[in-house]
């Protein structure tokens, strides 16, 4: 998989500085990657649960094609660190500071 290098100063642009626009790429990818966590795990049990019951010595040499599947497709989604830029530089990800006064 190439890397796609991006301009400091476009990615400067949409935030304070750099640092920030770092963090905030982070903060999103990290998300991003739990809600696909997520909907993976979520995926693989209901196929785990529809599927028969095997004994255990069986379990190791079979493989199910319906997880494989799954799998497969995961792989071929974009990375959270690319969804996370191609948000902040589409300029559908917004972020704000939280308030420092203590009310």
């Amino acid at each position: 998989m190439p890397i796609k290098p991006i301009e400091i100063s476009v990615m400067e642009s949409k935030a304070a500085n750099i640092y920030e626009a770092i963090v905030v790429l982070s903060k999103r990818a990290r998300q991003i990657n739990e809600e696909t966590k997520l909907e993976f795990s979520q995926r693989v049990e209901t196929i785990q649960a529809l599927a028969p019951t095997v004994n255990a010595e069986e379990e190791e040499t079979e493989l199910n094609p319906d997880q494989l599947k799954i799998s497969l497709e995961f792989e071929k989604r974009p990375k959270p660190t690319e969804e996370a830029i191609a948000e902040l530089m589409s300029d559908q990800l917004e972020h704000r500071y939280k308030d420092t006064e203590a009310k």
